[in-house]
């Protein structure tokens, strides 16, 4: 590799939020059963990592910009055809495929944790918990039914619970799916790496890229 050739691509920021969320998604995925807290804390991160790349995708530097990376259904076609027959246009940015890959994983992340963040307040905590305080005036027919009261007390129970167990399995598809989205990932990676002679995982770590 010719140092006289590397291009500086991913700014600092992008890439302390790429590997900050390769640790924090692998933390909440790996702590979901046993470390509850550590669970919750690790899924916030994800939450505040994808946020801050929302605000970085239209406002930082070059290569983070969205307008670089979102392609038309065309360019992504014509890249995969050309990368299939061997013989892929290089971009020193995300190529059309890693583009749809990143809002792919962007989208699926976001869903996982609001869907996370929305149980949570279910049970009573985090910024979506109901907190408010019930003020009732006992009636007449109150003071005399406390069997009504009891049935309206379980019924309620019953409904959070049927809540929960809903947003529950959307937050565990979403985390599932977000895992498979990792591996295809990587995969790309892997392919693009070796079909233009680069290593793609460096880049990452130092930043810089070679101008093929």
């Amino acid at each position: 590799m010719n140092e006289k050739n590397l291009i500086p691509v991913w700014d600092i920021l992008v890439r302390i939020f790429h590997w900050s969320l390769v640790l924090a998604f692998t933390i909440a995925y790996l702590s979901e059963d046993e470390f509850e807290d550590l669970h919750v804390y690790a899924g916030y991160v994800v939450l505040g990592l994808i946020c801050f790349r929302v605000v970085w995708g239209f406002i930082g530097s070059r290569y983070a910009r969205f307008s670089n990376f979102i392609y038309s259904f065309a360019e992504i076609k014509a890249y995969l055809s050309s990368l299939l027959a061997k013989n892929p246009k290089h971009y020193l940015g995300h190529n059309p495929a890693g583009g749809v890959m990143i809002i792919a994983l962007l989208l699926s992340l976001f869903a996982a944790t609001l869907s996370g963040v929305k149980v949570y307040g279910v049970q009573g905590y985090g910024p979506l918990a109901d907190n408010g305080f019930e003020i009732s005036i006992i009636s007449e027919s109150q003071a005399h039914g406390d069997n009504k009261h009891d049935d309206e007390k379980s019924g309620t129970k019953k409904e959070e619970s049927a809540e929960e167990e809903f947003w529950e399995e959307i937050h565990e598809f979403f985390s599932n799916f977000t895992l498979l989205l990792i591996f295809i990932h990587i995969a790309g990676v892997v392919v693009a790496s070796r079909v233009h002679g680069e290593n793609l995982v460096r880049a990452m770590i130092t930043g810089k890229k070679e101008n093929l």
